[in-house]
């Protein structure tokens, strides 16, 4: 369950807006208590005709939705050709973030009886310039423009000169023309690295993703505000370059307790370099929170299965989308005519698990010299 903090990261700037987003009950939530997949809660709350589901799970579903207080979005009685919302993605097919912003704003359009069409452009520019041409149509009333990657972005010409609300999600352009909303990434590092020092912890790691992506470089941004926070001097020693994959964060960790004084703690940029890492820790015999303690970033289906259930933070996909759906249908094509619009930042919220404890030196008994650490990964290494 996500956790409330406390104390918050320093404060935004002026062309930042930093947003925690109302928690709503999704059928997501409905599955995780009933214990099934979200297409058997749509199947059974939808009533899909034709497909059987076991009365036992039927009424564990319902029973779940009823208790969360989960409400099917109502639709009304309207032509849909005509209330058309379309979000143009460059990559859907293998991104589930893309699928789950999607999905976001289509519950944000429902209730408007708005129906939203999604497209992919694969960043091929002339299947974009295609793209954009059908969605200009008179039915489709208001435009979400979206990457998988949070950058900024050259928004298409066309877009400044059609007469519909145009959105950015997960982008960004450099002359703010058009309302955005991106992840706050800082804050989530600086949540994620505070969620450690409040541990107790001093040497904190960070393996980053690659640093020529905006996610990275902010996250190790809000690492460094959280140690200044603290009061802990920055070691570069302890920050090492990852690449996003499970190897990288399996291969720094060697690396980071290989170091004459490792760390007790590890921020991994995302939960598939800290799998990496439970398999670096656990390699050297050490135990995690016991020994050294790890934090994740994503919130992947993988968190809550290791051993111990990975503390981790969660990228708000459908929220970005249902913000961006609710703020293009609030908006008349006038209100885009606007000289700048600031970039709003929606949390990324902490999910308390069973991977941070307070470090081995205030443990009593067992604890080991911070430097035995590294001194027992050589030897295996020898051995």
């Amino acid at each position: 369950m996500a956790k409330d903090t406390g104390d918050k990261p320093s404060v935004a700037t002026d062309d930042q807006i930093r947003i925690t987003p109302q928690k709503r009950v999704t059928m997501i939530d409905v599955a995780q208590m009933a214990g099934c997949s979200q297409s058997t809660v749509s199947i059974v709350l939808n009533r899909a005709p034709g497909i059987t589901i076991a009365r036992q799970t039927r009424l564990r579903v319902i029973k779940a939705a009823e208790e969360l207080g989960y409400v099917l979005p109502k639709s009304q009685e309207a032509d849909p050709s005509s209330r058309q919302i379309a979000v143009v993605f460059d990559f859907i097919a293998t991104s589930p973030e893309a699928v789950e912003s999607i999905d976001g704003a289509r519950e944000a359009s429902w209730a408007s009886s708005h129906i939203v069409a999604a497209y992919q452009t694969m960043s091929d520019e002339k299947m974009q310039e295609r793209t954009l041409a059908a969605v200009l149509a008179p039915h489709v009333e208001a435009i979400i423009y979206a990457t998988i990657m949070t950058r900024e972005v050259t928004v298409p010409r066309t877009l400044y000169d059609c007469r519909k609300p145009v959105v950015l999600l997960n982008c960004y352009s450099s002359d703010r023309r058009f309302p955005s909303v991106l992840p706050g990434e800082v804050a989530g590092g600086h949540l994620a690295t505070q969620t450690l020092t409040r541990a107790g912890h001093r040497r904190i790691a960070h393996i980053t993703g690659e640093l020529w992506m905006d996610a990275a470089k902010n996250r190790l941004k809000g690492y460094r505000q959280a140690l200044a926070s603290a009061g802990i001097p920055f070691d570069a020693a302890l920050v090492r370059t990852g690449n996003w994959q499970t190897s990288a964060g399996y291969s720094e960790t060697r690396a980071l307790l290989a170091l004459p004084n490792p760390p007790t703690a590890i921020f991994c940029s995302n939960d598939r370099m800290a799998v990496g890492a439970y398999e670096a820790i656990k390699e050297a015999g050490l135990h995690i929170p016991g020994d050294i303690s790890v934090v994740g970033y994503d919130d992947q289906e993988i968190a809550r299965h290791l051993t111990p259930p990975l503390t981790t933070l969660v990228l708000p996909h459908r929220e970005l989308g249902r913000w961006a759906a609710t703020t293009a249908l609030e908006s008349m094509p006038g209100d885009m005519s606007r000289s700048q619009f600031p970039l709003t930042k929606l949390e990324c919220t902490l999910v308390e698990r069973a991977s941070v404890a307070a470090p081995n030196r205030d443990r009593g008994e067992a604890a080991m010299p911070a430097a035995g650490i590294g001194t027992r990964v050589a030897e295996r290494r020898r051995s």
